[in-house]
């Protein structure tokens, strides 16, 4: 049997996790087991389609609950303290000039379970994430990614 996957979050993303999984496992199952209810007063099965998205929704929700419980059971959390200020790791946020659209732009490196794109939040598996990773201020660094390559000089690292 395989090892379970490691998740390695920060503190923040820890107590995200945990209020979305309360939050799913009380009031949101309150609200399907609700719509069921009214669907099943509904009648008929066979053509309730109403029932029907009930029941996708309920099963996406425990889909989901299963998912957050195995992330938190397998989480490590990455000690504030313990992060070196000089060094890009997990909890740190990195200040870069990006070459190809000369610009400078700031990361929030995270674990996978709390990586938000759009947030600037980079998982520390995607390719630029595992790129910036040990490197120090002043490092020029080429990382390939889907469609070539993008190069970055570190101007700053900080804890979150």
């Amino acid at each position: 049997m395989s090892e379970p996957k490691k998740y390695v979050m920060t503190y923040e993303g820890i107590k995200k996790l945990e209020d979305e999984l309360e939050y799913l496992k009380t009031t949101k199952r309150k609200e399907i087991t609700e719509k069921i209810k009214v669907a099943l007063s509904f009648g008929d099965l066979s053509e309730n389609s109403e029932y029907d998205e009930a029941k996708n929704e309920q099963a996406f929700v425990e889909g989901r609950i299963i998912q957050i419980s195995n992330m938190l059971k397998n989480a490590t959390v990455v000690d504030e303290s313990e992060i070196p200020k000089d060094v890009v790791s997990v909890g740190t946020i990195v200040r870069v000039k990006d070459y190809e659209f000369d610009d400078e732009e700031e990361y929030s490196l995270v674990g996978s379970a709390e990586a938000d794109p759009m947030n600037n939040k980079i998982s520390n598996e995607s390719p630029v994430g595992k790129g910036l990773l040990g490197k120090k201020v002043g490092d020029i660094i080429e990382i390939p990614v889907p469609d070539g390559v993008s190069k970055y000089e570190i101007l700053e690292i900080k804890r979150h």
